[in-house]
């Protein structure tokens, strides 16, 4: 077979023939960027296979992914600091025997506490409290003291125009005269340059260490321990906009609980903007790598972060939340809708 005869044009054959449904495996470990008209990234049609067999594909051809600039080798916080590592670490050292693939096959915290109790036949509070307390201490780990040279938004300054242009295309209120609530602030680095400024600002995190960073950054600061998933300690339809940057496509993270909660604290008519990561920092050539990593592997697919983002806005729409938008950056993908 000739070289021609050896490659086609997808996107031009999409556009000429009726196609129901198309599926698509891993990217090629070449492709470092979306292509024009990219069928992934434009067509709600064409859908991924699902994990165990990417990761199986991953499995068949590890020497062309490692050398690739989609492995994670390339920045190595993101190499050192894994989540799941974490929380298989500290499940284990309280006699919560797990093995790493249970942890990647049970990525939320209800299923993992679950899969504790079944396992260890302890009560369903005894098993989630040490799932919190390990995804705490796991978060606070990475984040606490996470050096920003390492993000993918020091290689991209302007980030912040970014956000402010996703918050006035959807909110009229001048920022410093809004009741925001920030549910999930990492360090504390990107709440700091987005919020310093902002007197009514309530920051919530499962962990303490960004907490106190944020605290000692903006003193005029509410802070509350808590996770996104569960904010009884705040009261319903008192806020004007709800911010989550990157949280929801964390680990062990619930998406559809922490939508409703959302839709909860906020007023009708407010408004909320999360994003999903949509790239990491190839530190040797400090460029940004589109995508998110794949559980469990040491990758990153350009694709995963509009596949989240689609499931992210489909979530929102089931909260209550309309006028949902999309909007793509050098970065990550925000996502801005309305409260009901």
């Amino acid at each position: 077979m000739s070289e021609d005869q050896q490659s086609f044009d997808l996107t031009g054959l999409l556009s000429e023939v009726h196609i129901d449904e198309v599926y698509i495996g891993l990217p090629d470990p070449t492709l470092t960027g979306y292509l024009q008209g990219d069928p992934v990234a434009e067509r709600d049609h064409v859908h991924r296979f699902p994990d165990d067999l990417q990761r199986a594909i991953l499995e068949q051809n590890q020497a062309f992914y490692t050398a690739s600039e989609q492995s994670i080798g390339c920045n190595p916080h993101y190499s050192m600091h894994r989540i799941s590592e974490a929380v298989l670490a500290d499940l284990n050292s309280r006699g919560f025997e797990l093995s790493r693939s249970e942890v990647t096959a049970n990525r939320e915290r209800g299923a993992l506490a679950s899969l504790i109790c079944k396992r260890h036949k302890v009560e369903y509070p005894v098993a989630d409290r040490a799932v919190k307390e390990a995804l705490s201490e796991a978060f606070d780990m990475k984040y606490g003291a996470y050096d920003y040279a390492y993000d993918a938004r020091a290689a991209t300054p302007r980030w912040t125009d970014d956000f402010m242009s996703v918050y006035e295309g959807s909110s009229a209120r001048p920022l410093p005269t809004t009741r925001i609530l920030n549910a999930g602030v990492g360090a504390g680095h990107e709440a700091a340059a987005l919020f310093a400024e902002c007197p009514y600002t309530t920051f919530v995190d499962i962990a303490e260490r960004g907490l106190a960073n944020i605290a000692a950054r903006i003193p005029s600061a509410k802070t509350v321990v808590s996770g996104a998933e569960n904010l009884s300690a705040l009261p319903s339809d008192s806020y004007d906009l709800y911010v989550s940057l990157r949280t929801y496509n964390s680990s062990f993270f619930d998406t559809s609980a922490a939508a409703l909660e959302a839709h909860r604290v906020l007023k009708p008519g407010a408004t909320i903007i999360v994003s999903v990561a949509n790239g990491f920092l190839y530190t040797r050539r400090n460029r940004v790598i589109p995508g998110l990593i794949i559980p469990g592997t040491d990758f990153v697919d350009l694709y995963r972060g509009i596949d989240t983002a689609h499931s992210l806005g489909a979530e929102l729409g089931k909260a209550g939340f309309s006028s949902i938008r999309m909007f793509p950056t050098g970065t990550e993908i925000y996502l801005s809708a309305a409260a009901v």
